[in-house]
């Protein structure tokens, strides 16, 4: 009876120390402050690109935005340029097309592109950008290749103006105590971390799926990227090796790019991140095992609603638009002169371990050092 009791504080302990919700959990997150800024204004934001994202999350986020609105837009779709003009109400001279793209140097009413094109159209247009002036956002993954990325963040830092890549979770607060309970080890050192983003979308006739130049690869560079992500953030550290191996069970699909990718990443102290990303899978997870207990989100990264929990306990916060999150934390370091947080170096060490990824999958699975 003794040991029961003794058993059951501990474990009320441990969750009252992980689940360090709402306010203690947030204010060691990396958003910036939400007080006055030096100047109070919304940003102007232009989408470059209005496919499905821009079209169904993006635009509709500014509804829900505090510090920037949607001022712009660049689209080769006439057609399209004349429905955002009217749903919208973006005036003619903030509407261009990818010819006279370079033009927006010239108007004050933008101060930040969203570059929200294919893969390998992503560092082209951040560098277009940075060369007007512009501040930038670029959707993941940062490009195709990690000399791409690099380019685009010299090109960033050369014209002095800010990059952030669209990775929306790191602003979640689901997410951000993930972080806290990792890298404050509230349950002890981590030892397993086990992440999926995938669905079944091999048999789409998007660029994704159908055009290997565009997408740069497979599963991996898209829902994959989520996982890699994952491992990183909620350790706090970067991974020294990957194993990995390439599977594609639809032989007349993915125009010779994965169908799905499994990959191991080891960090420092024996951590290992057990890791997929896949088009014929239906899951959507992140679980990380630690010394005194389990914590994680399911689901993770999509957009429904995310849901987390510590031990056998649920995380409670509130529910939010992360594209809107995410923008309005970018206004802010523009406005406040803070760092980034999803910046462009961390889109760039992605790219440097995709590109191990692929290596190692190459090599039917041999470790490579990263």
């Amino acid at each position: 009876m003794h040991t029961s009791s003794s058993s059951n504080g501990r474990r009320r302990f441990l969750r009252q120390a992980a689940l360090g919700l709402g306010a203690a959990a947030l204010a060691g997150s990396p958003l910036p402050a939400l007080g006055k800024s030096a100047q109070e204004k919304k940003l102007g934001v232009a989408l470059v690109g209005l496919g499905s994202y821009s079209t169904h999350k993006l635009a509709p986020a500014f509804a829900h935005t505090q510090y920037c609105r949607l001022a712009g837009i660049v689209t080769g779709t006439p057609d399209k340029a004349k429905k955002w003009r009217e749903q919208y109400g973006i005036p003619q001279k903030n509407i261009y097309d990818y010819h006279n793209f370079d033009r927006i140097a010239e108007n004050p009413d933008i101060d930040i592109v969203y570059v929200v094109l294919p893969n390998a159209m992503h560092a082209d247009y951040v560098i277009r950008a940075a060369r007007a002036g512009k501040h930038v956002i670029c959707e993941k993954p940062f490009d195709v290749s990690v000399k791409k990325a690099a380019a685009a963040v010299e090109a960033c830092t050369r014209a002095g103006v800010l990059l952030q890549i669209g990775y929306r979770c790191q602003y979640d607060p689901y997410h951000l105590e993930v972080m806290r309970i990792g890298r404050e080890k509230v349950l002890g050192e981590l030892k397993l971390i086990r992440a999926s983003h995938s669905f079944f979308g091999v048999h789409g006739n998007n660029w994704r799926f159908t055009n290997k130049a565009l997408a740069g690869g497979g599963a991996l560079m898209d829902v994959g990227v989520y996982a890699l992500q994952a491992a990183r953030y909620s350790t706090g550290m970067e991974p020294i090796g990957v194993s990995a191996l390439a599977f594609n069970t639809y032989k007349d699909k993915m125009d010779g790019m994965e169908e799905s990718m499994l990959f191991t990443l080891k960090f420092p102290g024996d951590i290992s991140a057990q890791l997929f990303g896949s088009y014929v899978a239906r899951e959507e997870f992140l679980d990380i095992s630690a010394e005194k207990g389990h914590y994680g989100l399911r689901p993770a990264f999509g957009y429904d609603p995310v849901q987390g929990y510590v031990l056998d306990q649920p995380m409670n916060f509130p529910h939010h638009n992360q594209q809107a999150v995410q923008m309005d934390a970018f206004a802010r370091n523009i406005l406040d002169g803070t760092a980034v947080v999803a910046s462009g170096e961390d889109g760039l060490q992605d790219m440097r371990i995709i590109e191990a990824i692929y290596r190692s999958a190459r090599k039917n699975g041999k470790l490579v050092k990263i």
